[in-house]
């Protein structure tokens, strides 16, 4: 009888027993990443099959984390005595502040753990870098690739060792095991996007005369 009298089941409790197809791929898309990352996390301790090359790593590490790329432009923008070269280099450091910040927003906001495999031994952290998506390397290698490219005139087998370097970086980040794949691949859209914004908004001595009277 209780069961003849029962009503129907509330809305949300039907969409509860019966996900929708984007649910459904979005977690088998998820578990596919946390796998595949997994796998590919071979740097990821001394232990593992390529630990051996963990230094290796480490150093392609340093080579895109902010702090030295923030200090060589402002050093270069003090040391400078050409005006285009300011120019390029003010942007440059604006570029870098701005993912600094917008990276650590994103972070905050979306509060992915870093893989359970990965050691936190990581050079200068602060707060936030506990958080993994997104990937503040691939997402400052994406951003210099293109403001390099752009703005100086390099050979052709320096404009490939550019583009190669981008590339190791965010490798090296899920072999590692400093991230998932995904966080990687939108760190990379989202630094890309980045340059698009720095270009829009690029500092010159007509729309920013301030800053540019105190070099």
């Amino acid at each position: 009888s209780s069961s003849s009298t029962a009503g129907p089941l509330p809305e949300e409790d039907c969409m509860k027993l019966n996900p929708s197809f984007l649910g459904i791929a979005l977690s088998s898309l998820l578990a596919i990443d946390l796998w595949a990352s997994k796998r590919l996390g071979v740097c990821a301790g001394e232990n593992s099959a390529w630990g051996s090359a963990r230094p290796l790593m480490k150093v392609i590490e340093v080579s895109g984390h902010g702090i030295p790329w923030l200090l060589g432009t402002f050093c270069g923008l003090c040391q400078s005595d050409s005006s285009a070269a300011r120019e390029v280099l003010l942007n440059l450091l604006f570029a870098l502040l701005l993912d600094l910040v917008l990276v650590a927003v994103v972070k905050g906001l979306v509060k992915r753990r870093r893989p359970t495999h990965n050691k936190m031994d990581m050079f200068v952290t602060i707060s936030v870098d506990k958080y993994s998506f997104p990937s503040g390397h691939a997402t400052r290698a994406a951003l210099v690739c293109r403001f390099v490219l752009r703005h100086l005139v390099l050979a052709v087998p320096l404009r490939v060792l550019v583009v190669l370097w981008a590339l190791i970086v965010s490798i090296s980040r899920v072999m590692l095991g400093r991230h998932n794949m995904t966080d990687v691949l939108f760190g990379l859209v989202l630094g890309y996007a980045l340059y698009s914004v720095v270009e829009y908004c690029w500092l010159s001595p007509l729309s920013a005369p301030a800053l540019f009277a105190l070099w």
